[in-house]
């Protein structure tokens, strides 16, 4: 097998792996998403670029991840906690808390706002893995989303 096809099968692996992660997120393992006053006094350790796209109660998109002077392709996937909708939303932000970039992957809880409608607008998104690496990204949204304010995904750094 070659080094390129092992890769690509690794990567399935850790994808799904994920993916059954946000299975167990969802039963409340996972700690709830961060606020601005878990970011209060910390020193940005890299920048984010996020297109998320929700459909029905699923989450997919792709992202950038600038971190010691180099860009990472990443992607993520997930779930909605609660019935969905329809929605496209395009965010920058920073990331704090990251030392290694091997810290960056995994699942994360996303704090969306408030339960309820989310309508066209303003975006403001909130996550957190279990390695306390947060996220804080602002950007706009389009489309319409009923959730209980909060998603689970998972981030995968991109081959």
């Amino acid at each position: 097998m070659t080094n390129t096809r092992f890769n690509q099968l690794r990567g399935v692996r850790t994808w799904l792996a994920g993916v059954g992660l946000l299975g167990l997120s969802a039963c409340g393992a996972m700690q709830p998403p961060p606020t601005a006053q878990s970011i209060a006094g910390l020193t940005p350790s890299g920048a984010v670029t996020l297109t998320e796209t929700v459909a029905a109660g699923m989450t997919g998109g792709t992202g950038s991840l600038t971190f010691q002077g180099r860009t990472y392709p990443f992607r993520i996937v997930g779930t909605v906690i609660g019935p969905g909708g329809a929605s496209r939303t395009q965010a920058v932000g920073k990331v704090y808390r990251l030392n290694r970039l091997s810290d960056f992957e995994g699942p994360y809880s996303e704090g969306t706002g408030q339960a309820g409608f989310a309508t066209s607008g303003k975006a403001e998104l909130w996550m957190q893995n279990q390695a306390g690496v947060i996220m804080h990204l602002t950007g706009a949204s389009e489309g319409v989303v009923f959730s209980l304010g909060r998603d689970e995904v998972v981030v995968q750094l991109a081959n």
